[in-house]
């Protein structure tokens, strides 16, 4: 027997028309898979203000010439060998570099070293990605 439940919604007409619109624009082929990824997009963001364990990837870009940046950048990843799980490097060109750092662990854990990689001298842009481990969605 499967595990696929139907449901019925009521959407005032307009409202129906802007999410088929949205979905199209996305790309997907209807509309359970349009509602099934807004429910574990809302699960997921839950899971983060509760504090569960995460998954997610701090993406940084920076000039490496720029002197000590590297070390700076180094010494701070190893106070958070606890939830890395892995870094890629790129050199972009010349100057800019993409560093990839892909985490496990607690939200507030992954939120402090992206704040602490902002905050160094010489790094351009940093974002951090937060989503789940998959085990609850």
């Amino acid at each position: 027997m499967s595990n696929l439940v139907r449901f019925g919604v009521s959407l005032e007409k307009e409202l129906l028309q802007g999410f088929d619109s949205r979905i199209k624009e996305q790309n997907y082929t209807n509309r359970s898979e349009a509602i099934r990824d807004l429910i574990r997009e809302d699960l997921v963001r839950k899971a983060w203000q509760e504090g569960k364990e995460i998954a997610g990837a701090i993406t940084m870009i920076y000039d490496h010439h720029k002197r000590e940046v590297v070390n700076k950048l180094m010494d701070i990843q190893h106070g958070f060998g606890g939830i890395i799980i892995s870094t890629s490097h790129i050199h972009l060109d010349h100057h800019n570099c993409l560093e990839v750092v892909v985490l496990k662990g607690k939200p507030s854990q992954a939120q402090e070293l992206s704040d602490k990689l902002k905050a160094v001298k010489w790094v351009k842009h940093v974002t951090l990605s937060m989503s789940s481990t998959g085990r609850d969605i």
